[in-house]
């Protein structure tokens, strides 16, 4: 569908630029600027639509971490059996097999458009909005959780995701000025407060960590 909406550009310019005698041509050309703006406003929607779909796949994610909100019954269970597994039985902890698959849709959704859509520009605007859609839904969820401490499975996947997007995002060309946003901050500035808790009370992280650092961690 990009594809064609840069074909259609590219066939407007064409048809304006050639000689078909002047009372046509000054026709076609009025209506250049019309088709020029339907294109923009129809690849707009496109945009707008695809990078929707993408938010989908986060909110899944995150409705998945949600049930590990600090007071629901399934936490509770969740931290009785940890504490059992230490003393007696080995229960297996989550792992991190929901982050590493989103991380792994972004990556192979970033390369199929990279592929496909033949106009860079294109590519780059649903990056961008992608980025900021994503940050700012990853943001609102951890606002309408401002009182409550993160379970520490919530925390290691939203480091995971969150490390990883910016990096991989930022190796995709998206400027710092659209990475490193007000609202990217604050979802930083929060998991690293959250990740100090923590440590203290969990006794470390690790090795999944928001610092500086650790920006490219070992798991690639």
């Amino acid at each position: 569908m990009f594809n064609v909406m840069v074909d259609a550009k590219v066939q407007s310019a064409k048809l304006c630029a050639m000689d078909l005698g002047q009372e046509l041509a000054l026709c076609i050309w009025q209506y250049h600027s019309q088709i020029d703006n339907l294109i923009e406003e129809t690849v707009k929607e496109m945009i707008t639509l695809l990078v929707a779909k993408f938010v989908v796949i986060l909110e899944s994610v995150l409705t998945k971490l949600s049930r590990y909100d600090e007071g629901t019954l399934f936490s509770s269970f969740l931290s009785f059996t940890v504490k059992a597994a230490s003393k007696y039985v080995d229960v297996p902890k989550p792992g991190m097999d929901v982050a590493d698959s989103y991380v792994t849709f972004v990556r192979h959704s970033q390369d199929m458009l990279r592929e496909k859509v033949n106009e860079e520009v294109y590519v780059e605007r649903i990056f961008d909005q992608w980025y900021t859609s994503t940050m700012n839904l990853i943001g609102t969820w951890l606002t309408d959780r401002v009182d409550l401490q993160l379970h520490v499975y919530q925390l290691k996947v939203l480091i995971r995701i969150v490390k990883k997007k910016y990096r991989d995002f930022r190796l995709q060309g998206v400027l710092d000025s659209t990475l490193n946003t007000k609202m990217y901050e604050t979802v930083r500035n929060r998991l690293t407060l959250e990740e100090a808790t923590a440590s203290v009370k969990e006794g470390g992280m690790q090795g999944i960590s928001m610092k500086d650092s650790d920006e490219e961690d070992n798991d690639n």
